[in-house]
């Protein structure tokens, strides 16, 4: 498909609420939530632990007689409080804020009880826990050996280590110098090409590899980039020969961009082979107009 690329070095302002309700909980470094706080008995949030005195419920259940043989306590809702301080109660209990995106997130007409609450609890604190971790560098894919900690591109101090956070910004510094000097015409095609920069780009990945650059295609670009971006996203052939097809004479202009984390992904190199082909049978330089990026080391 055909779509656009630009401003990918660029960052929005955060969108800024109107007004400020009363009585939110405070956001973590990471933006979410370090515990869930109710009107009364609440404990620091620094202590990750839930105070479970909820005002009131809104949603009240009943237990109904067993049905059928399974021995089971069947429970049926009667339906949702309706009385306004009730329910502005609830509001001001359970409306969740960050100021700095401009998100609310409000709950408190989901019909749950204390008892359920109180029943998660331990899973909570297990999340609340396992996200710890997760920050502080914890090996999250056991199967590569890897930390899990795509947030830290978009703020690299709160990476946990000062070498992470190096690489990531020189990591960052080198894309955008890379993107804009191909964008200025300073990085070129080669000298055998007819055109003198680059009008095209082809993304061949799968999966994330894909998806990701699709959305920052799709949300990032403006309505006349100065390149145009197409993606190869899986092995049909004749889906492959299709976006090459449709690129035509700008074949020569185009800088192919062959994205894996692994450095060894099938459907990926299968792409790459065919998009070789192609420049190939024009008699253009592939090699010259290709950029290959796996993670480091792989």
């Amino acid at each position: 498909m055909a779509s656009s690329v630009s401003g990918i070095c660029s960052s929005s302002p955060s969108l800024k609420p109107k007004a400020t309700p009363a009585a939110v909980a405070k956001p973590s470094a990471s933006g979410r939530r370090e515990t869930v706080s109710f009107p009364s008995g609440a404990r620091p949030a620094a202590d990750r632990k839930l105070s479970l005195s909820l005002a009131r419920s809104v949603a009240r259940e009943i237990s109904a007689e067993l049905g059928g043989n399974d021995g089971v306590a069947k429970k049926e809702k009667r339906g949702l409080e309706k009385d306004s301080r009730s329910l502005w109660s609830r509001y001001v209990d359970w409306l969740y804020q960050h100021k700095e995106l401009g998100l609310f997130i409000d709950v408190s007409r989901m019909g749950f009880t204390d008892e359920f609450v109180a029943e998660m609890e331990p899973r909570f604190q297990a999340a609340f826990k396992a996200m710890e971790e997760l920050e502080n560098g914890a090996i999250a894919n056991p199967d590569e050996g890897r930390m899990v900690g795509h947030y830290w591109l978009r703020k690299a101090e709160l990476a946990p280590t000062r070498f992470l956070k190096a690489q990531i910004e020189s990591t960052l510094d080198a894309v955008c110098n890379f993107a804009a000097d191909v964008v200025s015409g300073k990085i070129k095609p080669p000298p055998t090409s007819p055109v003198d920069r680059f009008t095209q780009i082809l993304s061949v990945g799968i999966g994330g590899s894909a998806l990701g650059p699709q959305f920052v295609a799709e949300a990032l670009a403006p309505d006349n980039p100065p390149l145009k971006i197409r993606f190869i996203d899986n092995t049909d052939r004749a889906g492959i020969d299709h976006q090459i097809a449709q690129l035509g004479p700008e074949l020569a202009s185009t800088l192919v961009i062959v994205i894996s984390k692994s450095g060894g992904t099938p459907e990926t190199r299968n792409g790459l082979l065919e998009v070789q082909k192609a420049f190939r049978e024009a008699g253009l330089e592939f090699a010259k107009q290709v950029l290959v990026n796996p993670i480091r080391n792989n």
